[in-house]
């Protein structure tokens, strides 16, 4: 629908009958027979006016009768199976717990652990140590940046605002898309609530704040689209980060045979990590599932030595560096150094590098398992770590520049060397698939260019490998490291990355406290006051090193928002087109049951974006081909803001035109982290058994409300109009064989006046058009499949702004063609696809 105030375009399907959808409590639910009209339902008063108005109970149900105005059947479909397949989150046992635990220092703490490996190096670059306020100054801020930021924040925040278990900057957006309608892609339907990990708890009345920001998110484009940017952003910032990540980790752990190897330098040091960056994603095709149970032992071990080595140099060298405890320290450290105190800034954040990914990696464990992990060992090691290599600055603070591999002791280097090696390679290879999940996500939101997805693992859907990505990374890693040549100068990109993606981060916790969580006013604005401004002040930091490396973090970031704005902005103006331009009901009419052409045996799946309407790419295919199939589906694929949608759950069908039209419409959903990799057989037998129970219930329920509504007539006429028969206005149409009985013999039992209901409501013979209609469709099967597919081709009208016409018909066309067809990520034998061409003008 058009609406009337502007152009945005809408689409909806209106649901006819009570707001609360509960059980005996729900309204008068009906469905949408064969003339289906997208049109809204009438106001819900009209329901409710029997029970106040002067015409009571019979008036209502003549209007009602008169003017059927039957609710959406997607509408229906979702109602028959929500809460059928509930998700309970299940209490997991205390050692189960500690198991899962022990797993996330394998994949979500490896960034953080190798840290220590350069974090004083980069520090003491820009702070020469003079004194020991130098030192203790340092290691006061990088302790209490570890506590405010990883701990305070993200473990004791952040974590609690997932979404269904599920953690990131997407994750974040779809549950804020859940509360407000935020999405610039207008294809919302009330059937989308009714999924059962959709959990939609709307703001309370009397919480006027929350609605109020709902309200105004909901009706200015310009804060979507500001919303939209600030997500892309912190998209672009994670896809740097898994270019970035792999870079400084693995030179780091080379360098260390620089003063341990004679004639080891510089150009040694690149060579070796360019040969391990080119084996690290090489093996990527194979997926990390096979050597996945290798990663948390590793870590495990690594996490030890750093807390062992840190503990040892501790006791042995200086253990006054406690005092570095007292924040002071943080006060005489920039009132000493001053300028040169904030650029050092830039390598103290350093130590919260992979702070990010315990909230994106979320999904794949728990909140306690996470909380446990980094309270119980990741902190207490890192600090033990930190405070031993101060130690060791204390009595050599010449050692800086390669302050890790000279603060462990001799006889430990190589062991420890090998140990730094692996932990760099699988703290790479978390980012890179944290990379591959995020542009997954954004593809699936409409936010990216489709590409190949290969699915590594058959147990674990999170496990995928992007070829095209996998090769841009390892591309960009080998020039960055190439270029660099230096983990200094790699540090000053890394800080933007991380910090851009942590204020991002931030802006969207204290939105999702304001509008979900509906937090005390103070208490939302603490947050962002107190861990906004330590981050923006690390920005300015890191900032000033934009002219030596930290361009380059930037510069990715520009890259990928500006790829993935432009595809969400063509593909909004796509939508809109095709919502414009969809045939009216009215020409489907006109032309009869035939299509104004020769109807032959099988089944055409017309694949279109619309969640209502027919599209116009249905009326180029009557104009071009000679005969079309018997039975048409009108197949959208639509990807709702939850993780995870239900295998059960995935179809709603409704019917288009009249019932010898033999055309229905599927709208297939997912979630952002399902996996389509069923193969085109198996989804046309899941679609058709589908379908067939649509047509069967369909048709139990139009002869349950058609007998229901003679009934009424006759108790109407019976009691005279006094309102003695409203029972069954409040008594849902739409339930499973058990309620259908319970309800039966309960309306039964309090029929006025001895009158019971008919019994053909309690029959269960089969309807003669039913029966034809399911023939129909099982003879179509057998002649099988045809996938009718557009090959649009968007372009921007000729009165359109010069900017508009660039973006859309230069980048935006370029994206489409190179990107992954349709047909492709179909998987259907070409023999089966039909194609038309088409031109959208935007």
């Amino acid at each position: 629908m058009e609406d009337e105030g502007g152009d945005r375009i809408e689409e909806s399907s209106v649901l006819m009958g009570s707001s609360s959808r509960k059980g005996s409590g729900g309204g008068d639910w009906r469905w949408v027979d064969g003339s289906e009209v997208d049109s809204e339902s009438p106001p819900l008063s009209l329901l409710d006016g029997g029970h106040n108005g002067s015409g009571g109970y019979g008036t209502v149900r003549r209007r009602l009768v008169k003017k059927p105005k039957r609710v959406d059947s997607f509408d229906v479909e979702s109602l028959a199976v929500v809460g059928a397949h509930t998700h309970h989150n299940k209490d997991i046992s205390t050692w189960a717990t500690v198991a899962l635990a022990f797993q996330t220092l394998g994949v979500v703490y490896g960034d953080m652990g190798t840290s220590p490996l350069y974090v004083f190096t980069d520090v003491f670059s820009k702070v020469p140590i003079e004194s020991e306020v130098d030192v203790l100054g340092a290691l006061s801020t990088v302790m209490y940046t570890i506590a405010l930021i990883p701990l305070a924040k993200y473990v004791f925040v952040v974590l609690k605002a997932n979404d269904n278990g599920e953690g990131g900057t997407f994750a974040l957006y779809s549950l804020i898309a859940r509360y407000a309608k935020v999405s610039m892609l207008p294809n919302r339907q009330p059937a989308d609530e009714l999924i059962s990990s959709f959990k939609l708890k709307l703001p309370t009345p009397e919480l006027e704040r929350a609605l109020h920001i709902k309200e105004i998110l909901e009706t200015r484009r310009f804060l979507k689209t500001l919303l939209l940017l600030l997500v892309l952003m912190g998209t672009s910032m994670v896809i740097g980060d898994g270019i970035l990540t792999p870079a400084i980790s693995v030179m780091s752990a080379t360098s260390g045979l620089q003063g341990e190897v004679s004639g080891f330098g510089t150009n040694a040091v690149v060579a070796v990590s360019i040969v391990i960056l080119l084996a690290l994603f090489g093996i990527q095709q194979f997926g990390t599932g096979k050597v996945g149970f290798m990663f948390a032992p590793i870590l495990a071990l690594w996490f030890f030595s750093l807390g062992a080595i840190g503990l040892y140099n501790l006791v042995t060298y200086d253990i006054s560096v406690l005092r570095a405890l007292n924040p002071a320290y943080i006060y005489f450290f920039f009132q000493k150094n001053g300028v040169a105190a904030w650029s050092a800034l830039g390598g103290c954040v350093l130590c919260i590098t992979g702070a990010e990914a315990m909230f994106a990696d979320l999904g794949h464990f728990s909140v306690k398992a996470i909380q446990i992990a980094f309270t119980c060992v990741v902190f207490p090691c890192l600090l033990l770590a930190y405070l031993g290599q101060a130690a060791y600055l204390m009595k050599h603070p010449d050692s800086a520049s390669r302050i890790f591999y000279n603060s462990v002791p001799e006889s430990l280097f190589w062991p420890v060397f090998i140990l730094a090696s692996f932990a760099a390679m699988i703290a790479s290879q978390a980012m890179i698939s944290a990379t591959f999940s995020c542009v997954k996500q954004s593809m699936a939101l409409g936010c990216f260019p489709r590409l190949k997805i290969i699915h590594t693992s058959r147990k674990r859907m999170g496990q995928i490998y992007i070829p095209v990505i996998n090769y841009f990374l390892m591309t960009m890693c080998i020039i960055v490291v190439a270029i660099f040549r230096s983990t200094t100068d790699i540090a000053n990109a890394y800080g933007i990355a991380e910090v851009g993606v942590m204020i991002v981060t931030t802006t969207l916790v204290t939105l999702v406290m304001l509008l979900i969580w509906q937090t005390n006013l103070v208490l939302a604005f603490l947050f962002p006051l107190v861990f906004g401004s330590i981050e923006l002040i690390y920005l300015s930091a890191v900032l000033s090193k934009l002219l030596e490396g930290g361009w380059l973090p930037l510069a990715f970031a520009s890259f990928f928002l500006c790829v993935m704005y432009i595809w969400n902005y063509g593909s909004v103006l796509k939508y809109q087109s095709e919502v414009r331009e969809k045939i009216s009901m009215d020409l489907m009419h006109d032309l009869g049951s035939n299509l104004g052409t020769v109807r032959v045996p099988g089944i055409g799946l017309l694949y279109n974006e619309l969640v209502t309407g027919i599209p116009s790419i249905f009326g180029q295919y009557l104009l071009s081909l000679p005969a079309i199939q018997s039975t048409i589906v009108f197949v959208c694929i639509k990807y709702v803001p939850v993780p995870v949608v239900p295998q059960e759950e995935r179809f709603l069908f409704r019917r288009v035109c009249p019932k010898d039209y033999h055309m229905f419409r599927c709208v297939a959903r997912y979630g952002y982290k399902d996996v389509r990799k069923e193969n085109h057989q198996a989804f046309e037998q899941l679609l058709v058994e589908s379908l067939e129970k649509f047509l069967r219930r369909e048709a139990q329920d139009l002869a349950l409300e058609r007998d229901l509504n003679d009934f009424d007539m006759d108790s109407v006429s019976v009691t005279g109009g006094d309102g003695a028969g409203t029972d069954d206005l409040r008594t849902p149409l739409l339930m499973n064989d058990q309620r259908r009985e319970e309800a039966g013999a309960s309306s039964e039992a309090a029929a006025p006046l001895g009158v019971l209901l008919p019994s053909s409501v309690m029959s269960s013979d089969e309807d003669p058009s039913l029966e034809y209609e399911l023939s129909a469709l099982r003879e179509a099967m057998e002649s099988g499949f045809t996938y009718l597919l557009a090959h649009g081709d968007v372009r921007a009208k000729k009165e359109s702004f010069f900017l508009k016409k660039l973006v859309i018909n230069y980048f935006y066309a370029f994206l489409r063609k190179n990107c992954r067809a349709g047909a492709a990520n179909l998987k259907v034998p070409h023999m089966n696809i039909l194609q038309v061409g088409m031109t959208y003008m935007v």
